[in-house]
């Protein structure tokens, strides 16, 4: 069984750490979508200055294009990537089909407390409010899975390991 699944979300909601329990439950690549900002975005961000939409085109085309080698060499992946805005989601979808996003949210003050915690990352936690004003919950989108943060880690990845093996068993 391959899957192509993309872990997105505010900062500090815990892609990495979900994402890299749901690879290794599926035996999959797991990349972290940071690493392929274009060295400028990866300065801007540093320096606390949030990314507009025109700093994001040329990640998002690196990001699309992993998922279409991916898809290419029948390879299973998970990425991490924030994709906030539908936009985004919808130019990761582009020429790849069958991806399944998992999208976990919570509360501001929950993530401000665990982003505090956070320590070697880039995103600074005066950053957050951008991020939240940037999401596009994504309540329609049919590929998306949605899942609250509240839980422990283990709870989240069990819940969402769940839901993607129910949406490969329905295809």
């Amino acid at each position: 069984m391959t899957i192509k699944c993309v872990v997105m979300g505010v900062c500090g909601s815990g892609k990495s750490t979900i994402g890299k329990a749901i690879a290794e439950h599926f035996h999959s690549c797991f990349i972290d979508g940071d690493d392929l900002h274009p060295r400028a975005n990866i300065i801007k961000m540093r320096e606390g200055r949030p990314l507009n939409d025109e700093d994001r085109i040329p990640w998002l085309t690196r990001l699309n294009d992993v998922l279409f080698s991916m898809e290419n060499r029948k390879q299973s992946g998970v990425i991490v990537c924030s994709a906030l805005k539908r936009k985004y989601r919808d130019m990761l979808r582009e020429g790849n089909e069958g991806l399944i996003f998992i999208h976990l949210y919570g509360s501001k003050e929950l993530i401000r407390e665990r982003m505090l915690k956070r320590q070697g990352h880039f995103m600074k936690e005066d950053m957050l409010n951008s991020q939240f004003e940037a999401l596009e919950f994504p309540d329609s989108e049919n590929d998306v899975i949605n899942i609250d943060i509240k839980d422990s880690p283990e709870q989240i990845v069990t819940q969402a390991i769940a839901q993607i093996e129910k949406r490969l068993a329905d295809e």
